[in-house]
């Protein structure tokens, strides 16, 4: 049953490759992308790159090529990716995940940098609107993660400080945003990273995917949380 508790925990949540299984379609998206831009680049290297911010990434990955041709990069990448759309599904648990921790009164967010059209997309797999409390997008920040920009908008959504939240999420780049600002980092394997990779971007504790932190919760820093809440309350 959720509470009112005057230091409310919030957990937010990475949505590509967290609680989404759509890393490995964006991987594809973007290896078309390069190929209609005929560059080169291997899927692994972009691979590595999923889940930091679309421009960064570009760059990064493109050389020296010019503005016009990163800007249709970005283009042929998001048409692709929504020609797959049918193909996301939820990951192990996920929406078993949300609605446990907002029935015990933890606020639940979103800290999604990817397109509004994107974003909504994966809200309608993951069928857990009840459970959010509130979501970001790429339009809430000019460069997203590892800058930890949009991880402070998610923590104003959630009307909380850093110490009162928990960040989960599956790439390095959500480890590096979360734990520049302070925000306990919680990594899961689904999305294809490493433990060695995770506990270096500062995972405290690495999951296979949301059903095993669900079931192992109380092993972590969101289940130690919640029970000292709960034991405040008595």
């Amino acid at each position: 049953m959720a509470s009112a508790s005057s230091n409310p925990l919030a957990v937010l949540f990475d949505v590509d490759g967290t609680l989404v299984d759509s890393n490995y379609l964006h991987v594809h998206a973007w290896a078309r992308a390069f190929r209609e831009e005929s560059i080169d680049v291997e899927s692994w290297r972009i691979h590595r790159s999923i889940g930091m911010d679309g421009s960064t990434l570009v760059a990064t990955l493109s050389g020296d090529a010019s503005h016009a041709v990163q800007q249709r990069l970005k283009d042929h990448h998001g048409s692709f990716f929504r020609n797959t759309a049918e193909l996301i599904v939820r990951l192990p648990g996920a929406r078993e995940l949300l609605h446990h921790l907002a029935e015990h009164g933890v606020r639940v967010v979103l800290a999604s940098s990817a397109p509004d059209d994107e974003l909504s997309i994966a809200r309608k797999v993951l069928d857990s609107d009840d459970a959010i409390a509130a979501a970001t997008s790429s339009k809430d920040v000019d460069t997203a993660k590892p800058d930890p920009g949009i991880v402070r908008v998610a923590l104003e959504r959630a009307g909380v400080s850093a110490e009162q939240a928990v960040f989960v999420g599956d790439a390095v780049w959500d480890g590096q945003a979360a734990t520049r600002i302070g925000v306990p980092f919680i990594g899961l394997r689904c999305g294809g990273v490493a433990d060695s990779e995770l506990e270096k971007a500062g995972a405290q504790a690495v999951f296979d995917d949301p059903r095993d932190l669900l079931q192992r919760l109380e092993t972590s820093v969101i289940g130690a949380r919640i029970g000292e809440d709960a034991r405040s309350e008595k």
